[in-house]
């Protein structure tokens, strides 16, 4: 498997791609980047995580960096603490949602964001060059240790929230955590909103019992759970704790874009403004923002966490996020956050006295689509100029690749930034709709030599 490096971070399979070697040559590109100063790093639970976080560190002191070792923490958490130690930046070893067998290093800029490209294209550059600024041995320093990350990543946010009427309810609810950083921040957050929470795949072990990213055949486990228990919800994590799946009481998996649409239905009625999502996300958020009516509109961005952010900014959105089972408050910190999207689920359903199922009914349904296709750079270039003559009339939107929204759905095609493949994700209110869209794109790609 080769090394990914893309905005999204560095990506590999531990003793191949991803060593003590390149984790500590990358900590001190990013050192010589910032200049040095403070850094906070935090970790998942994966087993090689602090063999990585060990490197990367070795070489932010060697870039005569401070170091603020945060050791297990979800990437919010290490995000909420750049932010509150006023850090350059931080880094987050993880791999997010991909098997064991990877680890890699997020970066986060001062404000704890993902760096835009441009900011990350510099990194990389100090990286392939060598072109390391190591300091003298008087001016490295003994890294940190800081043990409130998970209390004060609660406390972020409980603030945003009325703790008081989720309590009163008093849900039963079921928290898968894949043995992952957010066990300890999630399982403490539901109890002090007054949750009876079944926790489990609670350890801190990295051991992943299913696979770990929060797809529908991945958490039967889950949904058997909040059936046997009796649960008004079922939350499930992804390892580094960004992303969020959601289980109705029935012990329906209800998808991971209910997560962000749930989240906006309640903002857009708590907090009326636009929202920013990515090009890939449900259209069930702009029929939301509808029926919300003004000031409540959704303003799309390019794929990528970083980018819904800017676009946030540039809009002046209260929240924001991805499909992928994302939500972003900036209230807390700028970057999708699981704990943020249990806690604005349980205030909706505690506000409206309604049940998960009957919510999620409420809500518009589509059926989304999702296919990949192996495709050369070039040829993803040739597909998307055709793609463009093929519906000049429709309304598109080529910010990142390609997407066309028609009356009744809409398809959005990219070229991947990591791999050789090209992406085509297609939504409309019923299947053979949804793979019309996906054949029709499938032809133009097929007729691309």
């Amino acid at each position: 498997m080769p090394l990914m490096m893309s905005v999204s971070g560095v990506r590999g399979v531990v003793g191949e791609t991803m060593t003590p070697t390149l984790a500590a040559e990358l900590g001190c590109a990013f050192g010589t980047y910032l200049g040095g100063g403070k850094v906070v790093v935090g970790r998942d639970t994966r087993p090689s995580g602090s063999m990585v976080q060990q490197a990367v560190v070795s070489g932010l002191l060697a870039a005569g960096c401070e170091v603020v070792l945060l050791e297990v923490a979800s990437t919010p958490a290490t995000a909420l603490k750049v932010r509150s130690h006023r850090s350059g930046g931080g880094v987050v070893v993880t791999a997010s949602h991909n098997p064991l067998v990877f680890n890699g290093l997020k970066f986060l800029t001062s404000e704890g964001l993902a760096p835009p490209a441009q900011q990350a294209g510099r990194l990389f550059d100090i990286y392939h060059r060598k072109a390391f600024k190591l300091v003298d041995a008087e001016r490295i320093s003994s890294p940190v240790v800081e043990h409130s990350a998970a209390t004060s990543h609660v406390e972020a946010t409980l603030r945003i929230l009325e703790p008081e009427q989720i309590a009163q309810r008093r849900f039963r609810v079921v928290l898968d955590s894949i043995n992952g950083a957010g066990g300890a921040e999630g399982e403490l957050l539901l109890q002090r909103l007054g949750c009876e929470a079944v926790h489990t795949n609670a350890e801190p072990s990295g051991r992943f019992t299913h696979p770990p990213e929060p797809l529908a055949e991945n958490l039967t486990g889950l949904c058997d759970l909040v059936r046997e228990h009796a649960a008004a919800a079922g939350f499930a994590q992804d390892p580094d704790a960004d992303r969020l799946a959601i289980v109705d009481e029935t012990g329906r998996y209800i998808g991971e874009e209910y997560t962000l649409a749930l989240a906006a239905r309640y903002m857009f009625a708590e907090r009326p403004g636009p929202a920013a999502v990515n090009l890939s996300t449900s259209r069930m958020i702009d029929d939301l923002a509808a029926a919300a009516g003004e000031p409540c509109r959704v303003h799309r961005s390019p794929v990528g966490e970083a980018n819904v952010v800017a676009v946030m900014k540039a809009h002046g959105c209260a929240f924001g996020g991805e499909g992928n089972g994302g939500v972003i408050d900036p209230r807390v910190v700028p970057v999708r956050d699981s704990l943020v999207a249990m806690g604005l689920t349980l205030q909706l359903m505690a506000g409206t006295g309604k049940s998960l199922s009957t919510l999620v009914d409420e809500i518009p349904r589509y059926v989304m689509i999702k296919r990949k296709f192996e495709c050369s750079k070039d040829r993803v270039n040739r597909v998307l100029a055709l793609l463009r003559e093929k519906y000049a009339r429709e309304k598109v939107n080529d910010s990142d690749g390609l997407r066309v929204d028609f009356a009744d759905c809409w398809v959005h095609v990219r070229g991947s930034n990591t791999e050789p493949i090209i992406r085509i994700i297609a939504e409309a209110h019923t299947r053979d709709r949804a793979e019309e869209l996906v054949a029709a794109v499938r032809g133009v790609l097929d007729a691309v030599a």
